[in-house]
């Protein structure tokens, strides 16, 4: 499992670790939703519709 190695990678007692986990969770959701899921989404999404006229109505 990756987790062990991840634990035992980590400096610090366990109380640290906790914390330095913690940190490293949250900087891989915000690069997920930053950059990655962005990325695939305009790849496999379709481009959205234009619905709106651009033309004005009297």
């Amino acid at each position: 499992m990756i987790f062990p190695l991840v634990w035992r990678a980590l400096p610090g007692p366990a109380a640290v670790k906790v914390l330095e986990l913690l940190v490293l969770l949250v900087a891989i959701v915000f690069v997920l939703f930053t950059w990655v899921f962005p990325w695939i989404a305009a790849d496999i999404l379709p481009p959205p519709d234009g619905t709106v006229d651009a033309t004005p109505h009297p």
